[in-house]
């Protein structure tokens, strides 16, 4: 009965291993491209999930010189800095982001389809 004893505490945990993974070097960090309707014909554009070590701003500058639109960066508490932008520009904003080699078409993740 004490191999017994000494197999539970060393048993396989699917769980544990995926939690400390994921918190460990972060290796799937997604950036997350998502469409707000504002109201009537209005929409946003948001893009949140790029590293920090990019400059929002030059980014930003880039996306609204690309595609003709306005935008701005937003401080968020929960969320940390968020990119915004008229319309929905979730396919432009990602083919962008790869072109740019700022991020892998793995990692992005489009919401709002």
């Amino acid at each position: 009965m004490s191999d017994i004893d000494v197999q539970l505490p060393t048993a396989f945990d699917p769980f544990a291993e995926a939690t400390a993974e994921d918190s460990g070097a972060g290796t799937k960090e997604y950036v997350h491209i998502r469409v707000q309707q504002r109201n009537g014909r209005k929409s946003l554009t948001t893009v949140q999930g790029l590293k920090k070590e990019f400059s929002y701003n030059k980014i930003l500058k880039d996306l609204k010189k690309e595609f003709c639109c306005n935008g701005t960066v937003v401080q968020d508490p929960e969320l940390g800095q968020v990119i915004q932008l008229q319309g929905d520009q979730r396919k432009n904003v990602s083919s962008f982001l790869v072109q740019a080699g700022i991020v892998k078409k793995d990692n992005i993740k489009i919401h709002g389809f």
